[in-house]
């Protein structure tokens, strides 16, 4: 086949991902020269189209980045009021008293907010300011230079064969050539994978570790509804079976934001992860809450919850990985959009300051440094043991030696425990099916409680079927022959989209990948015993489209 001829576009900075870390990159570069060449691309349809966030927001990152956004009418419309934490038994709830928790986990002053809606109203900043946003453009592939260096990316392919080949009427897209180019596509990204992969970016660092959070939005019976408050769970019914817990946040117009996350390291294959969201909702404290009002949006995504000592390094030749895509999440406050901000912030800086000088191509130390040494890095290392302890000894003992951690990190910057290993990582922490019980989950309801395919319906997600499944399997046999009898095939049930099954065909077990399902939280390419499973970007445009609310 001859080489694909495609048009080149050249920038100064190509930043991938239109999310909170993406665009307060393009936001600080164009505030610190007005004539940088910046652009971003956005996979989805839109800008927020692929950002699941029911989100309480420090608002940190904004403040350094755009200190009048209130003035400029930023939508942090609802301030925290109430903060409540319970532990969860099968029939009630203990409260848990806010007064011994470390001040970290206070959240005065922050906001309930949409990130969808946020990062809506930063592309119109950043837009104002001069930089070009691309939507429905998704990357996929990097553009290497002569010397090693990432120097761009492949953006715009559309209309590939069934099969991944070109055909007589594929658009071979373009290729965007960046003296830097910022990786901000969250969590698991495939350009960053790819890159981590590459440079080796995650030597001497711990493995990364994830979760998987799905997310219900209500409107509820406006007597009940709360505007401000902010509820977390954890116990019940998950107990000892995972890692994980609830988030109920109420924001104005009678909604709030159901959410549940379940660490992907559990043991048990036949843990189903969304039946243990649908079962949540049925605890006499939600059920009551919920009782009356009605879905309207479901979504799913993974959260890396490695830490500080997961972060692989943030700079290869000619790239940084900021945001999610490194790993910022502060998991024992459930957030890390404002390190994503701050990130972005730090990444344009330096990156700014090397342009000055002609450099190009090369490593952003600069911005490794900030990241490590400034608010971030801060950030991250006072809470970098709460993740393995809860891992390494349950539930209970890690609530009290986690806060008694993190209340020693913050009243004298140390830890009487160093930095804890994190051990094996998601795919690996997955037992053999014979040595756990299965797992009866009760029938969706239809009024509490949904079927996955019914809840997929209300994330709005699509996928033109005839383009090349982004769902690669290095072997297709694999799935019966080594996942079914060994693991029961977990993927039938992490998959938080119903994309996997196992049906029988003349007699026999397939395997059967229903791409047009997919949300994008890219559980499987983590989860998956057998690390056979690599997600890659569909055509853009498609997925998911979280509502505008």
């Amino acid at each position: 086949m001859a080489e694909i001829e495609r048009e080149t576009m050249e920038y100064d900075v190509v930043i991938v991902g239109a999310g909170p870390a993406g665009l307060s990159a393009a936001i600080r570069l164009k505030q610190l020269d007005a004539d940088l060449e910046v652009v971003v691309l956005e996979k989805g349809s839109e800008v927020g189209a692929h950002i699941l966030s029911g989100a309480v927001l420090d608002p940190c990152g904004l403040d350094a980045l755009i200190p009048d956004w209130k003035e400029k009418g930023a939508p942090l419309n609802t301030e925290v009021k109430e903060d409540n934490f319970y532990m969860l038994g099968e029939a009630g709830e203990i409260r848990v008293p806010n007064l011994p928790m470390p001040p970290l986990m206070n959240n005065h002053g922050n906001y309930i907010v949409s990130m969808g809606n946020v990062c809506r109203w930063m592309a119109e900043q950043a837009e104002e300011l001069g930089v070009e946003i691309f939507p429905g453009m998704s990357c996929s592939e990097l553009v290497y230079g002569d010397k090693g260096e990432v120097k761009g990316v492949v953006a715009g392919v559309f209309g590939l064969e069934e099969d991944g080949s070109y055909g007589p009427n594929t658009e071979p897209g373009m290729e965007l050539h960046g003296k830097y180019v910022f990786l901000s596509e969250g969590v698991r990204g495939s350009l960053s994978k790819e890159v981590i992969a590459k440079y080796d970016l995650q030597a001497g660092k711990d493995v990364q570790k994830y979760g998987v959070g799905m997310k219900e939005i209500w409107e509820i019976d406006p007597a009940k509804h709360k505007e401000g408050t902010v509820t977390h769970t954890m116990g019940w019914p998950l107990n000892s079976n995972a890692g994980g817990g609830s988030f109920i946040y109420h924001l104005e117009n009678n909604q709030v934001y159901v959410g549940f996350v379940v660490h992907l390291n559990y043991k048990n294959p036949h843990l189903y992860p969304y039946m243990e969201f649908q079962r949540f909702k049925h605890h006499p404290m939600v059920a009551e809450l919920l009782k009356g009002g009605k879905r309207v949006a479901y979504g799913a995504r993974a959260i890396t919850e490695g830490g500080y000592q997961s972060m692989p390094k943030l700079v290869a030749p000619g790239v940084a990985l900021l945001g999610c895509s490194a790993g910022m999440v502060n998991v024992p406050r459930i957030k890390g959009n404002h390190n994503a901000m701050l990130s972005g912030k730090s990444a344009a800086e330096a990156a700014y300051a090397a342009i000055q000088t002609d450099r190009s191509g090369d490593e952003l130390s600069e911005y490794e440094t900030a990241v490590r040494d400034g608010d971030i890095g801060k950030d991250l290392k006072k809470v970098r043991n709460v993740k393995p302890m809860w891992s390494k000894w349950g539930l209970m003992p890690s609530l009290a030696l986690g806060g008694l951690d993190m209340w020693t990190n913050t009243l004298f910057g140390l830890s009487l425990f160093g930095t804890l290993k994190h051990g094996k990582n998601d795919a690996e922490s997955t037992e053999e099916a014979s040595k756990h019980k299965e797992i009866d989950y009760p029938k969706p309801d239809g009024v509490l409680s949904f079927d996955r395919l019914t809840n997929v319906s209300f994330a709005a997600t699509n996928h033109e079927e005839s383009q090349p499944c982004h769902l690669r399997l290095a072997d297709p046999n694999l799935p019966i022959s080594t996942n079914l009898p060994k693991f029961n095939e977990p993927a039938q049930r992490y998959c938080p989209a119903g994309v996997y099954e196992v049906v029988e065909k003349d007699g026999k077990p397939e395997f059967v990948v229903n791409f047009q399902n997919c949300v994008h939280c890219k559980t499987c390419d983590i989860k998956d015993p057998s690390q056979n499973i690599t997600w890659t970007t569909p055509q853009g445009g498609d997925g998911p489209n979280y509502p505008n609310m």
